[in-house]
């Protein structure tokens, strides 16, 4: 090759490299990301600032739920290279198998987090103890940085089940709602939930810049980027503190639900399941395995939320619904008389009842809880001519009770609400076969003594007490008052919804009935002395067990403060602990202090939950 074929070959390959390597350059900071991104993760920490959630307080002021300052330990798996794994699994005291787990759960596999830019929270809740530790020695930790954030912490350990509690969002979460981010927390259930969009604020963000040891050295461009958090909005509970916490006394070591609500308003004083658990148990490191605790409590079930969810035969209780339905209807009177032979005399004495005066007109079949009258009056509303047929009388039996808000959902403010159940027409053809059930079919399945297939939640019942209680309307139960900076919310509860019974007189009859309970009938014994109560009680006969205790209430009669239900499973007659139980919430809730020492020790002593031997099955009364 001569001299100038040499200098062009040389010059060629000069350009040709210079060339490759620009395109190389190119590639790398325009085309491929990947570098950019790695580049930029080192350089830069982008950090969400969460707000703290809104406080919430109780109808009286009381602080409830507040926040507590605690740090989420984050890891970005991609940026993890370098890092001193064995010394931060000293600190958290974990193994390195523990952390070769959590990093395969957060990105799917071992393999994935080496290629995940993502956050994740690898550490939650952390202590400042904890904290301060792993800041000693933050340089080492490559991929990790702390979050901090602030947790709830509960003044009182009442109230899980109507409070609710905040955890780690899930896939299914951030799919529903481009809000959330993996490592965000948002409520799960009770209030948390149902007002997590109040709660919550509004996250900021900043982008911080580092040095290669991983420290942070101050915002980029001195936060031109970055949006500042809004906090969430503060809430005032429609919640008595003082009455929950002595309700939730009263129904320790048995199991069943308890609601209390004001009728004028629809207001919820006291929401009550139990077995019940201290909601500071999801605050904290611990979470996962006092969840897992409770979880596993097979007994007791205290994370299910008995007063809301769980629908129960509403037993006698629901006499006085059968009552109203037949005034409105016609086919009964304050002096129709029925009689019972300890039970109802047309089916050979089945539903049985207990002994008492017969016959006996409305009040009196109300006081004593007679069920051969309501097996008559039931009948009777679905034999009435006005209708073509026995089914047609169904339909519009049931009807009726669906506008009590029974068989639906009422719409109250907390989640997951049990639309409890009232059997349609097609439910029995395909039990009985069409055309093959009559009025006397579910006059004996137990439908007009609150039996059979009927299912109620204790909100419902207690819903029930209030339409009474108000003389034919509810307000739909709700269990915040007031939000802050909101003035138009307390408008969203002031509606009426008005029953199908609309007769006046009914609801004075039937309330005239529920007084003689209390005086001369099966709830005598819990009178309160110089309060005009009105109440019924209710044997829920249970197949698979002893029966259960319900008793509702509303008092004073004039001008009704609070309506109570009280369900307690497996503890036979109303009045052996619904009764007494209501009746204490009511007079520690309107004279403030409860006189009756020997029936209020006996309700905290008694323990239902780990008893030898069951009750006896009782007629349902």
């Amino acid at each position: 090759m001569n001299p100038q074929d040499r200098k062009y070959f040389v010059v060629g390959f000069v350009v040709l490299a210079a060339l490759l390597y620009t395109a190389r350059l190119f590639y790398v900071q325009v085309v491929e990301d990947k570098y950019k991104l790695s580049a930029s993760n080192q350089a830069f920490l982008y950090q969400t600032d969460y707000p703290p959630r809104g406080a919430i307080f109780d109808r009286n002021g009381k602080l409830l739920v507040f926040n507590q300052v605690a740090y989420d330990l984050m890891v970005v798996p991609r940026d993890m290279e370098g890092c001193d794994t064995t010394g931060l699994c000293a600190i958290l005291n974990i193994t390195k198998d523990e952390m070769l787990k959590r990093l395969a759960r957060l990105s799917g596999s071992v393999e994935d987090a080496s290629r995940d830019y993502r956050s994740h929270i690898f550490e939650s809740q952390m202590l400042p103890e904890l904290n301060a530790r792993l800041q000693e020695r933050m340089y080492k930790f490559n991929g990790f940085y702390v979050q901090s954030r602030t947790v709830r912490k509960y003044t009182y350990p009442i109230a899980a089940h109507l409070l609710g509690y905040v955890g780690e969002v899930n896939d299914a979460e951030c799919a529903a709602n481009p809000y959330y981010k993996s490592g965000d927390y948002i409520g799960k259930s009770g209030i948390e939930k149902g007002y997590e969009e109040y709660l919550r604020g509004k996250k900021g963000f900043q982008i911080k810049m580092r040095d290669v040891h991983n420290n942070i050295k101050g915002s980029y461009q001195n936060g031109k980027y970055d949006s500042a958090a809004v906090e969430g909005k503060d809430l005032v509970a429609t919640l008595d503190a003082d009455l929950q916490l002595y309700g939730e006394q009263l129904m320790q070591n048995k199991i069943g639900g308890l609601c209390a609500i004001e009728p004028a308003t629809g207001e919820i004083l006291a929401l009550i399941t139990s077995p019940t658990y201290d909601p500071n148990l999801f605050v904290g490191r611990d979470f996962s395995k006092n969840y897992v605790m409770l979880v596993k409590d097979s007994i007791g079930r205290p994370l299910f939320n008995r007063a809301l969810m769980s629908s129960y035969p509403p037993g006698s209780t629901f006499k006085l619904m059968n009552a109203l339905i037949g005034l409105q209807e016609g086919v009964l009177t304050p002096a129709t008389m029925y009689p019972c032979a300890h039970g109802y005399p047309p089916l050979g004495g089945k539903p049985k009842c207990h002994p008492h005066g017969s016959p006996t007109n409305l009040y009196g079949s109300i006081a004593t809880s007679c069920n051969s009258y309501y097996s008559y009056v039931f009948k009777s509303i679905l034999d009435n001519r006005k209708y073509k047929s026995q089914e047609e009388g169904y339909k519009a039996w049931r009807q009726f009770v669906l506008s009590f808000g029974v068989g639906m959902e009422i719409g109250t403010d907390l989640p997951y609400e049990n639309k409890g159940n009232v059997p349609t027409p097609e439910y029995y053809d395909k039990v009985f076969g069409k055309g093959r059930w009559k009025s006397i079919t579910l006059t004996g399945a137990g439908l007009g003594i609150g039996q059979a297939e009927l299912g109620v939640t204790p909100v419902q019942m207690c819903n029930i007490i209030c339409t009474i209680a108000n003389r034919g309307y509810y307000h739909v139960p709700h269990c915040i008052k007031t939000i802050e900076g909101d003035s138009s919310f307390v408008q969203r509860w002031t509606k009426r919804h008005y029953t199908m019974v609309t007769s006046t007189a009914a609801y004075e009859a039937v309330i005239e009935g529920m007084a003689q309970v209390m005086t001369n009938g099966t709830g005598r014994a819990v009178q309160i002395p110089g309060i005009e109560m009105c109440g019924k009680t209710g044997t829920a006969q249970n197949p698979h067990g002893d029966d259960h205790s319900v008793f509702v209430l509303f008092a004073p009669r004039v001008n009704p403060k609070i309506a109570i239900a009280v369900l307690v499973e497996n503890a036979g007659y109303g009045a052996a602990y619904a009764a007494p139980i209501a009746s204490l919430m009511v007079e520690k809730y309107l004279t403030g202090k409860v006189e009756r020492k020997d029936m209020e020790q006996r309700m905290l002593e008694s323990d239902l939950i780990h008893k030898t031997a069951g009750t006896q099955k009782k007629v349902s009364h």
